[in-house]
């Protein structure tokens, strides 16, 4: 890690540093304007094409933004906050997307589901899988914390069953949906799991989240960013946020355009989405494992999985009461067999306090079958 300390004037360093930043506020103010009429009457698929291509990787730019600024503030803070900051800015963001897209169309009752199953699949099995492969690769075998790990899983696996599949069975109302009362219960018990977990997190427990002194890591995970003040780290964070909240609404009518022009799974937009949200965090998980600091990966990992069911649920549900809209959220059965499976999976891989490549295989494979199966069920 470093500290500015060069004779560059602070406007010039300002502008080197959050050059994303400010592209992205161009990229917001042009949308805003100019752009808006190219959104709202989208046709062939040169325009399309062009502005995806365009808006995409200026999120993507704010998005590795926004988990710089929580890694520095993870720094300043120590572990488990670090990790704890990265997860709840990244799905922050995921939570508002869905609920900019959610609040201002109705053509999609399943977004919520389908970007929140994408999220699983991809933490679960391609983030885990990647982390455990290259770190098996490289180490042999890795070691973490296995009470941490457990504490994630007891709380993911019913949080995502209570959620995802329950709603299939419920008689109530219709398949995959949720009566009034259930929803408030949902919310409630959603959130209270949550909570719980993050005072377990944070104060009874913290050593279950905190790698083993032992660990031989490499000290140069850091060594990219540059450390300043509290307050900096913190408006810059939400600074980098906005844009990318303010712009999810243009991005989803893209992507749900070419979905529709190129007949494609609709879930396919959720994975775009959620790739979009991940990949930062997704590349910290990956580094931190082939340093061997297996302990900070597991708690990105899970953290994200049971973040983006904790958050995400509570917050889709509350729209669904307060619009009035359908909210579905019961999985496929091809789905819901993938998730059950996921969780066997993950319980088996973090039963043990050492991982090594096979564990990372198996996930890997399992991710490749989902994503198979969007396309071909």
């Amino acid at each position: 890690m470093k500290t500015n300390k060069t004779n560059i004037p602070p406007l010039l360093v300002f502008i080197k540093e959050e050059a994303g930043f400010l592209v992205g506020l161009a990229t917001l103010m042009f949308f805003m304007t100019v752009g808006s009429p190219l959104l709202s009457n989208l046709s062939g698929w040169v325009t399309p094409l062009g502005l995806f291509a365009w808006l995409f990787p200026v999120m993507l730019w704010l998005s590795f933004r926004v988990v710089a600024h929580a890694d520095c503030l993870a720094i300043k803070f120590g572990e488990p906050y670090g990790t704890l900051i990265l997860t709840l800015s990244v799905i922050s963001i995921e939570v508002i997307m869905i609920s900019a897209v959610m609040l201002t169309t109705n053509t999609n009752p399943g977004l919520g589901r389908d970007m929140m199953f994408a999220v699983l699949m991809i933490v679960l099995n391609g983030l885990i899988g990647i982390s455990l492969l290259v770190g098996g690769l490289r180490h042999l075998e890795q070691e973490h914390n296995l009470q941490g790990a457990n504490m994630f899983l007891v709380v993911l696996l019913p949080l995502a069953i209570l959620n995802l599949l329950l709603p299939n069975y419920t008689v109530s109302t219709e398949p995959g949906t949720l009566s009034v009362m259930q929803m408030i219960f949902q919310v409630t018990a959603s959130l209270a799991l949550y909570v719980v977990f993050l005072a377990i997190q944070t104060m009874r427990h913290q050593g279950f989240f905190i790698e083993a002194e032992n660990t031989s890591g490499d000290d140069d995970e850091h060594d990219h960013l540059v450390i300043r003040s509290l307050p900096y780290h913190i408006v810059m964070l939400l600074a980098n946020m906005l844009p990318i909240v303010l712009l999810s609404k243009g991005m989803a009518k893209i992507i749900d355009f070419q979905m529709a022009e190129l007949k494609t799974p609709a879930a396919l937009g959720g994975v775009l989405i959620a790739l979009l949200v991940l990949a930062p965090e997704g590349l910290a998980a990956i580094r931190s494992a082939r340093n061997n600091r297996l302990q900070r990966s597991v708690n990105v990992c899970l953290g994200s999985a049971l973040a983006t069911i904790g958050l995400t649920v509570p917050a889709v549900l509350c729209i669904g009461l307060i619009t009035g809209n359908k909210v579905v959220l019961g999985l496929s059965p091809v789905d819901s067999l993938l998730l059950l499976t996921t969780l066997g999976v993950s319980v088996i891989t973090f039963s043990s306090t050492k991982t090594n490549l096979v564990h990372g295989v198996v996930h890997l494979i399992l991710f490749v079958t989902y994503l198979v199966m969007i396309f071909d069920h």
